[in-house]
């Protein structure tokens, strides 16, 4: 039978359901009747609907519940697998879910269900609002996230039916979020397909030569380990009659870190190949680890006891690395049995939840990383940043630093003396003046290590806190967020006053200009639009670094041409009655200026705004000087000429098209500080064939330079043009236009 042209059809699929039920039926803690109701809904639910891959939409919620059972989850769980998109593909909706199956699954179907229509502006905002849903229901109920992560992996297995794009996509997301919480949650198995998958689309070529590298040494390999756990258990198993000695080979997105991200050579990874003992009590792991010290030759600085010290998600375990008699390294892990299911299935395996109490049940000490990361994202003003901090926090690479007492602390590599600071506590970090490392006094940009005994030196002024300075330097959400939180609630008038010169800062630089009594409005709007309350409110936000206007603009740019840029420019400009501009007489060019009804008149360019050809532009009449043209956009020209002191004074202009007009124009172009930029810079404008008047060139802070030159143009388009050009140069990341 040609099995690529059959069509696979609902019905054809209930014998893999049956198979899923009869497990279901063998356990009798399994409520069999509520999940055969809850799989008859999704199937009616889901009856006309096919994925991608041309299956029945209705495999993907039968796989993702497989998964769940596959690691012991109970009821709730199971049911709100085969529901979860009921309520978001379907006209079902959340209430139905809650009258037939109880608040608990509605709870987990309302969580794992992506927002409904919001309003929203881009694609990165619903993504990060629907990241900041899933988090907060996560600390209502954790097993939110263990459904999302099934349903994550049953889709990245079918990833091949997506558009390119897509791939792309959803693989970013689940390396940076769903892995990690996968490893937070202790969850290996999981955490290491979908890194694998995750590769396998995002570096094809890097994942195809892992494999193929993997593939030579293949059958090598397994003789290797095979001969290896032989040589182990002949040992180990007399002594402990109930040990597993087992092995296997790293996976791929583990070497492609240390290849690709750490910069190793194939040969320099060390725990490729892994053996793992499994015993029966602690004292034996710790037998175990002297027998094969005995037998073999272990690589100094590689031991790891993460049972005395164990990860903060539950895993515990002995890492050792040795060296076999042939000269081939490999890892040595030792644990015991419970240890073991703690590993490999994290919290699945210490479920806690009973029937009928779901979310009500307070969070195991293990999750309170879910409730901290919250807390750490109330002090972001949006869902953007609130996910930026989370992926900060989420990364799988951790030191472990101890205090002067002997507590542990679990930090992300590349944290600072500040962040551990205030991972102590957020008064330790507020009133930090300085620290000392492993007894020696070290600045607070100090970037700590594992196994280092950090001692925070405090002050007791009441005066004192933390630097703005901070926020460049701490690696952790929850520092940054203490730190921003403190000058929110301790310097909000300053606050104010920054966040507005920012706003008119940046206002200015983009010429948007109001008319009277708009801009406040302007601001309310973009003010709501970022969920605050009041204009002071977005005002205080900007000035203590919850939110950046530079990642504001290019909506605020968007909203205000479309929608508030002052029309003046294409109206005629009302004057009093005796103004010069209506003189009935035919207009001639002056300058490759033409002024309604003025010829033969004095022009000069205003040196506040420089304009050029293309650019719109209106006439002042300066007594004894002529006529100064000036951008309309300028600053120095009233949005309402009518209501300005001396309306008759301001006279319509335009460009004569006909004439070529040879303008000046100063730009200052920022860059990065290397070597030869500015040469780049000279001879790029040389190669364009633009002349310069003038250059100064000076470094300014943290490691850039600002080169300033007066060049000539002969229009807007031009200049457009030369700053295109000049963009493309290596390390220049803004060029901006001076104004006086």
């Amino acid at each position: 039978m040609d099995n690529e042209n059959k069509t696979i059809s609902v019905e054809d699929y209930n014998d893999h359901f049956d198979e899923f039920f009869e497990q279901v039926k063998q356990n009798p803690s399994y409520d069999a009747d509520r999940i055969k109701k809850a799989y008859d809904l999704a199937r009616e639910a889901h009856k006309n609907q096919r994925r991608r891959s041309g299956e029945p939409y209705i495999m993907h919620p039968v796989a993702v519940a497989k998964i769940l059972l596959d690691y012991g989850m109970d009821n709730e769980c199971i049911i709100g697998a085969l529901l979860h998109d009921v309520v978001e593909d379907t006209k079902y909706d959340l209430e139905y879910i809650r009258k037939n199956f109880g608040d608990d699954v509605a709870l987990l179907v309302d969580g794992v269900t992506k927002l409904g229509q919001i309003p929203l502006s881009t694609r990165e905002e619903v993504q990060a609002e629907n990241i900041r849903k899933m988090f907060i229901a996560m600390n209502q109920d954790v097993r939110v996230i263990i459904i999302k992560l099934a349903d994550r992996l049953h889709n990245m297995r079918t990833l091949q039916h997506m558009p390119p794009h897509k791939q792309r996509e959803k693989s970013l997301e689940t390396l940076e979020i769903y892995a990690p919480i996968a490893h937070r949650l202790g969850i290996r198995a999981i955490k290491e397909e979908l890194e694998d998958l995750a590769i396998r689309y995002l570096d094809p070529v890097a994942y195809k030569e892992i494999e193929d590298n993997l593939s030579m040494k293949k059958e090598e390999g397994q003789k290797f380990l095979n001969e290896i756990t032989q040589e182990i258990s002949d040992k180990v198993k007399p002594i402990m009659k109930n040990c597993q000695i087992t092995s296997r080979v790293k996976s791929v997105h583990g070497i492609f870190r240390k290849v690709y991200i750490k910069g190793k050579n194939f040969e320099e990874i060390y725990d490729i190949y892994a053996v793992r003992i499994i015993v029966d009590t602690m004292i034996d792991c710790y037998n175990a680890l002297g027998i094969v010290h005995d037998m073999f030759t272990p690589l100094p600085g590689r031991f790891k006891d993460y049972i005395s010290t164990p990860k903060p998600n539950m895993y515990q375990s002995l890492h050792t690395t040795v060296i076999s008699k042939s000269g081939v390294p490999f890892e040595i892990q030792i644990r015991t049995w419970e240890m073991h299911h703690t590993a490999e299935y994290g919290i699945a395996a210490h479920w806690k939840y009973k029937l009928g109490k779901g979310g009500k049940d307070n969070l195991d000490a293990s999750l309170q990383w879910i409730h901290r990361m919250l807390e750490n994202g109330e002090s972001s003003e949006n869902a953007e940043d609130m996910v930026s901090s989370i992926k900060g926090d989420l990364s799988v690479d951790e030191i472990y630093v101890f205090t002067p007492k002997g507590d542990v602390k679990s930090l992300p590599k590349g944290a600072t003396v500040i962040d551990f600071a205030y991972a102590i506590h957020s008064a330790v970090g507020n009133r930090m003046i300085g620290a000392k490392v492993d007894g020696r006094i070290v600045p607070l940009d100090t970037v700590l290590k594992t196994g280092q005994i950090c001692e925070v030196l405090t002050s007791n002024q009441q005066k004192k806190g933390p630097s703005r300075d901070w926020l460049t330097i701490v690696k952790t959400g929850e520092a940054r967020s203490k730190i921003r939180s403190w000058f929110k609630k301790e310097r909000r008038e300053e606050n104010i006053i920054q966040g507005k010169e920012q706003i008119e800062h940046e206002f200015k630089r983009n010429y948007l200009r109001f008319a009277a009594g708009k801009f406040d409005e302007f601001i309310l709007k973009i003010a709501q639009r970022q969920h605050f309350d009041t204009v002071d409110d977005f005002y205080a936000a900007l000035g203590y670094g919850g939110i950046q206007i530079n990642r504001l603009m290019p909506g605020i740019k968007e909203e205000y041409n479309k929608n508030w840029k002052a029309k003046d420019d294409a109206q005629p400009v009302q004057t009093a009655p005796n103004k010069i501009e209506q003189v009935n007489r035919e207009t001639r060019s002056s300058g490759g200026v033409v002024v309604e009804g003025i010829d033969n008149c004095l022009i000069n360019m205003a040196r506040c705004c420089n304009p050029l050809p293309g650019e719109a532009i209106i006439g002042f009449i300066t007594r004894g000087h002529g006529l100064t043209i000036h951008r309309r956009d300028c600053k120095n020209v009233p949005v309402d000429i009518a209501s300005s002191p001396e309306p008759e004074r301001w006279i319509k202009a335009r460009w004569d098209s006909s004439v070529q007009v040879d303008a000046r124009s100063t730009i200052n172009v920022y860059a990065i500080d290397r070597d030869g930029v500015v040469l780049d810079i000279t001879t790029t404008m040389a190669g364009a064939h633009v002349k310069i008047h003038s250059i100064n060139a000076r470094p300014i802070n943290d490691g850039n330079c600002l080169t300033t030159m007066t060049i000539s143009v002969n229009g807007k388009e031009h200049l457009e043009s030369i700053i295109r050009i000049l963009n493309k140069i290596d390390g220049v990341y803004l060029i901006e236009r001076t104004e006086l």
